[in-house]
């Protein structure tokens, strides 16, 4: 009898600490999709704005911290290096939060399936998201 009744409170215990777990995450999640709202129009108007050739744009959508760290000539070199104009499409990954910061993965797809993993840092600045880093993920 008392078996059962401890397996019984176990079960019950390991449910509520799964519901527990579920509701945790879903309130997580929820408040993570809100706060970053915001942050796809920013990363193509980034993208608009390299491929219009307006360089100068999408350095100013960067936070003042990064253009202290980055100058322009080093934007510039960067934004060579990676060879965008072999990508045409483009897909993001699950913003994560870290320290009040999103990060999202976005992949750049070419035609013949060569993909360009880029960690983007996003940082809320009076109301609005700014690119607070660029990292290329090696695969």
């Amino acid at each position: 009898m008392d078996v059962a009744l401890v397996r019984d409170i176990g079960s019950k215990a390991l449910l509520a600490g799964a519901g527990a777990l579920l509701l945790y995450w879903t309130i997580t999640a929820v408040k993570l999709v809100l706060s970053a709202r915001g942050i796809n129009p920013l990363i193509k108007q980034f993208f608009t704005q390299v491929a219009a050739g307006r360089i100068d744009a999408a350095y100013l959508l960067t936070t003042k911290s990064y253009r202290q760290h980055v100058n322009r000539q080093q934007f510039i070199r960067f934004l060579a290096g990676l060879k965008l104009n072999r990508f045409r499409n483009l897909k993001s990954g699950r913003p994560r939060m870290q320290e009040g910061d999103i990060i999202l993965t976005v992949k750049l797809k070419s035609d013949n399936d060569e993909e360009l993993p880029l960690d983007f840092t996003f940082t809320k600045m009076d109301d609005a998201w700014r690119i607070a880093r660029i990292n290329q993920v090696n695969s």
